[in-house]
């Protein structure tokens, strides 16, 4: 349980903007290195610049990545080694969004979601855990945590957010499989899953970095959709990335797992997990709001 922050070295992945950003500048405010990495250098140059603003003295190492690269993510994590030691905080947050029916996706959508959103968790928790574990066995008063971000899609898979809902589903998996083998080796280092729903970050413009975007004349009718729906989405929450950024560094001191954005969506949830045991057909994922599915079923069958 990570109560001290002052003095300890934070990894942020997508830190310039959204979750990543907003940890970056809590981190700073409490005194921590900072290791700054996306993919976009000016977004980038824009963290670091604020976060330096924010806390004098703060050691900050910016590095434009692409999590889904395991040669680049070696290279980071050497240099983080290199410049810090082992890092106390690990967010691995870098996400990207896409939607469409699961069958209209191409090899080249598939390999660039799962590569940045399952990928890039991957490699941050292969990279860096050994380094935490490796901190903890010389020093018993070393602390550590490791956030992975997920998304209640990992929980309540809606329909039309093909790749997305797979590959954060699989994140949602593999953090919690994290958890329970950290318990089996240490009491040092701590995980928590952060599962936000609709809240305002840069995730909607994140195919300006996907190399070879494909223009919007050669997407299919359900991938417009998916896209003008999540935009719209998004861009409406009421939860900022500076409550949600509250929220995990509140998890770290606290030891909590589960992250939750908007406890309230947790009852689609519940309604899921019950389909489950009770071996029932799944539900409508929008059954609170099944104004959401109608008009969707009705834009995907209408000429």
């Amino acid at each position: 349980m990570m109560q001290d922050f002052k003095g300890k070295t934070a990894v942020l992945t997508g830190a310039g903007s959204g979750f990543g950003l907003e940890c970056a500048r809590i981190g700073a405010a409490r005194g921590m290195n900072l290791v700054l990495v996306d993919v976009q250098q000016d977004a980038l140059d824009k963290a670091k610049a604020k976060a330096e603003m924010e806390a004098a003295g703060v050691q900050v190492l910016a590095r434009k990545v692409d999590v889904s690269d395991a040669a680049q993510m070696e290279a980071l994590a050497a240099a983080v080694k290199e410049r810090f030691g082992a890092p106390h905080f690990v967010f691995n947050n870098a996400g990207v969004g896409a939607g469409g029916l699961v069958w209209e996706n191409s090899v080249s959508d598939w390999e660039w979601v799962l590569g940045v959103d399952l990928w890039g968790v991957i490699h941050g928790v292969r990279l860096f855990t050994p380094m935490m574990l490796e901190a903890a066995a010389k020093d018993p008063g070393y602390r550590g945590h490791i956030t992975n971000t997920a998304s209640m899609a990992g929980l309540l898979p809606p329909p039309n957010m093909d790749i997305y809902n797979a590959a954060k589903a699989a994140v949602v998996s593999l953090t919690e499989t994290l958890y329970q083998d950290l318990n089996l080796v240490t009491d040092q280092i701590g995980a928590s899953l952060l599962c936000p729903y609709f809240v305002p970050t840069g995730i909607t413009s994140s195919e300006r970095n996907r190399p070879n975007a494909p223009k919007d004349s050669e997407l299919t009718k359900s991938q417009l959709i998916g896209q003008a729906m999540s935009n719209k989405a998004v861009s409406s929450g009421k939860i900022s990335a500076a409550e949600v950024a509250a929220m995990v560094f509140g998890a770290i001191s606290d030891n909590q797992f589960y992250v939750f954005s908007h406890p309230k969506a947790l009852g689609n949830v519940r309604a899921r997990m019950e389909n489950i045991v009770s071996v029932t057909n799944p539900a409508d994922p929008f059954f609170e709001r099944p104004e959401i599915g109608q008009k969707l079923r009705e834009q995907l069958r209408s000429a």
